[in-house]
């Protein structure tokens, strides 16, 4: 028998930070902080940052950890849990940035649908539950496959980089 190997060697930041933080690599950080509120108040480029596009309230960010190539995650810049925590400026822009998502995923990809979603709260299945954000994600029939159900591995054939150039130019 005959063992195949998949290589995906521009992956190691992602298994290196995920076991740095103990597998949690989507929750706060060590000392308490909020991820979000750190990677948006970080000195680094909005390249490093992983940053598709700024409004005045609300934020677009690639998935360090994405469930698809192109998941986006569109924010309040605020600290805020809850919808009713919005303010009508941050309601009014969010709505709009998540469109906005949706359509730059469309052309960017040409997926077959798009899940747009809140997991509000812990119980609802949010990993950062204490920072709002709205999932954009781009799906095809079939993207998902074995490595995900059997290894719980994700299987992503495209860099974050290249993700965020692509969804950037797309970006209206």
């Amino acid at each position: 028998m005959s063992l195949e190997h998949l290589w995906a060697g521009w992956r190691m930041p992602y298994v290196t930070a995920a076991s740095v933080s103990g597998g949690e690599a989507a929750g706060p950080l060590d000392d308490g902080a909020c991820v979000f509120c750190t990677v948006l108040g970080a000195s680094a480029s909005e390249e490093d940052r992983l940053i598709v596009w700024q409004g005045g309230t609300c934020v677009a960010i690639l998935n360090a950890f994405p469930y698809a190539s192109g998941h986006l995650m569109v924010m309040p810049r605020r600290h805020a849990q809850e919808l009713e925590d919005l303010t009508e400026a941050e309601a009014e822009e969010l709505w709009p940035g998540v469109q906005r998502a949706v359509a730059a995923l469309k052309e960017a990809y040409r997926p077959e649908g798009v899940n747009v979603g809140l997991n509000l709260g812990r119980a609802a299945g949010a990993g950062i539950p204490a920072h709002l954000h709205v999932h954009v994600v781009p799906r095809w029939l079939g993207d998902t496959n074995f490595m995900t159900t059997t290894a719980s591995v994700r299987v992503l054939p495209e860099a974050l980089p290249d993700s965020l150039r692509r969804v950037r130019k797309a970006w209206r």
